[in-house]
């Protein structure tokens, strides 16, 4: 009689796959203490505490670490909240093979209001899996080392040597991790980014976005001073022309079109975005507030110039200010750049294994791209290389950024078995590019 947890006699990438079924219940498990870890950026306080997860989780797997600070002069904004070390986890395990790095973003979005669940305490109902992070992206990393313990205990053969590159500030920094490491020249072979969806998909590329930190300061007196000639200046009030002028740019800016292909079934091309993401200012009633501070976050076309769209945004908002008693600055808080088509030799054989793990036929697949950003632009633009692979358990339903964020355990097995199958030797190895080198 064979053991509990045996796998059945038969060959090693067909054990992978099953051992994968079996042993999700461990990967719900890995997902519940990472997103026991706050990695909310801002302030992005969790880095090193979800680091150490990762090497505890990763290190049976016979992986060796490098941990990369990026250094605080290139991220850090005066004035800007408390925050903790960039501190992005390389895991490598270089065996002579190519190398193919799987990166993920470990910061989340902050707790939006009007959750109904403990943001960080994975919650499971049923197949769903609830919390902050759960499709973006830490429900990846689950999928990762699921799919990788499948394969050390089947003894499946890898075609790739796998490389983990875990990555702060996607999520609006003004210089993410990844940045920081493919202009180190710490990147090796082709990637695969899990920042994507769980779709049949080939990415076409996306936007860049900026965001706009505006400081409008007054003078603060008590409240009752008012109707003095020597009252203070009301930041709050002397912000509202500011945000008219937001207001009315907005449909300017979402009139242009790109010529980026859509998502099918969208109802129309892609367009620019202008948001005021937020709003803080004033301390109490009985004070004149004396400063406010508008968040602008500006999606641009890969068609448009940055400093274009940029310049477009703050000449709104000097105009409005100029000539009263206010005191203005603007400062840039994030940048993410547009990614170019990451089109290239490895797309045809993810697909193959994109199909293999969710039941995707050939002719399922399209090619689009989107107005959500990626930080992998840089990484373009740092000579790594144009091509990127795309994946992830994004889903419409998913609410990624949004109260009630979750994955499933389905999904977690589908995207475990395309990542296994991809890394496998025995997979589609007629379609592996390194193999026609």
């Amino acid at each position: 009689m064979s053991e509990p947890n045996s796998v059945p006699h038969q060959d090693a990438f067909t054990s992978a796959m099953a051992v994968i079924e079996r042993d999700v219940e461990t990967a719900v498990q890995d997902l519940a203490r990472m997103v026991a870890v706050d990695t909310s950026f801002p302030p992005g306080l969790g880095y090193d505490a979800f680091a150490d997860l990762m090497t505890e989780l990763a290190a049976p797997l016979g992986f060796q670490f490098e941990r990369v600070t990026v250094p605080r002069d290139l991220w850090y904004v005066a004035g800007g909240p408390a925050s903790g070390e960039r501190t992005n986890l390389i895991a490598s395990r270089e065996t002579g093979r190519p190398v193919c790095g799987l990166y993920y973003h470990v910061d989340t979005v902050p707790v939006a209001p009007g959750w109904s669940r403990d943001p960080l305490a994975l919650t499971v109902e049923g197949d769903n899996l609830y919390g902050l992070g759960a499709a973006d992206m830490k429900g990846t990393i689950a999928a990762t080392l699921l799919a990788l313990r499948a394969a050390k205990e089947a003894g499946t053969s890898l075609a790739y040597d796998p490389m983990l590159l875990l990555c702060t500030d996607e999520e609006g920094g003004l210089y993410p991790g990844i940045r920081y490491l493919a202009e180190q020249g710490m990147l090796k072979g082709h990637i695969l980014n899990f920042n994507g969806s769980a779709a049949p998909r080939v990415w076409a590329g996306c936007f860049g976005i900026f965001n706009l930190q505006v400081t409008i300061t007054g003078h603060a007196v008590h409240a009752g001073e008012g109707n003095r000639t020597s009252s203070g200046v009301n930041a709050i009030e002397g912000a509202l022309p500011v945000l008219n002028a937001l207001a009315a740019l907005k449909p300017i800016v979402a009139a242009r079109t790109s010529k980026l292909a859509p998502p099918p079934h969208a109802s129309g091309p892609l367009r620019p975005q202008l948001t005021i993401s937020a709003v803080n200012g004033g301390t109490a009633g009985g004070q004149v507030p004396a400063e406010i501070k508008i968040l602008v976050s500006r999606r641009y076309a890969p068609e448009e110039s940055y400093e274009q769209a940029r310049a477009e945004v703050e000449t709104a908002i000097r105009d409005r200010v100029a000539g009263t008693e206010l005191g203005l600055a603007i400062d840039l808080v994030g940048h993410l750049i547009p990614t170019d088509d990451p089109d290239g030799p490895h797309w045809p054989r993810w697909q193959r294994a994109l199909s293999l793990g969710f039941g995707y036929q050939p002719e399922d697949f399209h090619k689009w791209g989107a107005a959500s950003c990626s930080d992998f632009g840089y990484v373009q633009k740092a000579g790594f290389g144009r091509e990127v692979l795309l994946g992830g358990l994004g889903r419409p339903e998913s609410c990624i950024h949004s109260p009630e964020e979750h994955t499933t355990r389905q999904d977690i097995v589908a995207l475990a078995k395309s990542i296994l199958a991809y890394l496998a030797a025995d997979f589609a190895a007629d379609a592996i590019p390194e193999h026609r080198i």
